[in-house]
């Protein structure tokens, strides 16, 4: 079975016990005892991020980053050497151990914690947020309250970049990872973000695959 085949058998697995986020954490596991790897940790910053940075450089000295869905922790990493003080969390507390044990001298702060109910004291509290391809993990029930979730985490001049599958409305909608709409983050906008840009493209990858890449600000 490939990597990806495993994931998703394990989402579906999940699923249908009414556990739609558990088999993160399965995962992770399975990838700790040497059972799978973790299709998504290419030991790498996301290139999508860094081709982004490259473009639009800035500057993190005295600035907060939030890396949602860490896994491996490689973006929460670059983040930290971009000058950001950095947190990054992921639901799978097996994911942020592995983080921690690759990365023992680390700077940023590794946290277990859920999207949909994250720490009060992160409200509106981040001067960058990054999140590529959680919403797209999520059943479209859960996704609308990770979306609205990781809004409230912007602080005021505070941006949300998000990188994740797309697909035109009348597509159908497929498996994990179901790709989002732009209606999906059309939602940010609602929730009192700012839309700065949009790109919707096809990546590098064979076959290619379609990809939304936008930028969100909270006035």
């Amino acid at each position: 079975m490939d990597n990806r085949a495993r994931a998703r058998e394990l989402a579906a697995e999940y699923i249908e016990k009414g556990d739609p986020t558990g088999w993160f954490e399965a995962l992770y596991r399975e990838a700790e005892s040497g059972e799978t790897v973790i299709p998504w940790a290419d030991g790498a910053p996301n290139p999508l991020l860094m081709d982004f940075w490259k473009a639009h450089p800035r500057d993190g000295a005295g600035k907060s980053a939030l890396v949602i869905g860490t896994g491996t922790g490689d973006d929460a990493e670059q983040f930290a050497a971009w000058g950001f003080k950095t947190t990054a969390f992921d639901i799978s507390p097996t994911a942020i151990q592995a983080c921690r044990k690759r990365f023992p001298k680390s700077s940023v702060e590794y946290v277990a914690a859920d999207l949909l109910a994250p720490p009060a004291a992160w409200s509106r509290h981040f001067d960058f947020i990054f999140e590529a391809n959680t919403f797209q993990a999520l059943p479209r029930e859960l996704r609308r309250t990770a979306i609205e979730k990781s809004a409230e985490l912007v602080r005021p001049g505070g941006l949300l970049l998000v990188i994740a599958r797309g697909r035109e409305e009348t597509d159908p909608e497929g498996g994990v990872p179901w790709p989002l709409t732009s209606g999906d983050l059309a939602a940010l906008t609602r929730l009192g973000l700012s839309e700065e840009s949009f790109e919707d493209f096809y990546d590098s990858e064979e076959p290619p695959v379609r990809r939304f890449r936008a930028v969100y600000r909270r006035p």
